[in-house]
């Protein structure tokens, strides 16, 4: 991946999508309504505190961080942003790991399997 194309995209108070999280939630959104939106969140829960969520959504609003990519929409409500921000969100496939990645600076642990943080 290109560093300077990083620092570009980089938003401390947003977060950076890489372009392969881009393509993978675009084949997610391919199959469903126009009107759905990608929602990225984050809940109590998993073995280190809290956990990231992804879901298919109707409804969002001008407190959602939006994230616009290929006439599709990625949002995330304000608390979850609270704990992601400046944070990157990529998809990785490296052979039988793959799956959404989140390089987020607010998290002072993670769980062996990657799911869950603490802050």
């Amino acid at each position: 991946m290109n560093l300077s194309n990083n620092i570009e995209n980089y938003s401390p108070n947003g977060v950076s999508i890489t372009r392969a999280a881009e393509e993978h939630f675009l084949k997610s959104l391919q199959t469903s309504k126009d009107d759905l939106v990608i929602r990225i969140g984050i809940r109590e829960a998993g073995c280190s505190g809290y956990e990231y969520y992804f879901e298919l959504d109707s409804d969002f609003d001008d407190n959602d961080f939006v994230h616009c990519f290929s006439g599709k929409k990625i949002v995330i409500d304000k608390k979850s942003l609270n704990f992601i921000k400046g944070s990157e969100i990529d998809y990785i496939d490296d052979g039988i790991n793959q799956g959404i990645r989140f390089k987020n600076p607010n998290a002072k642990a993670v769980c062996g399997c990657g799911e869950s943080f603490t802050i």
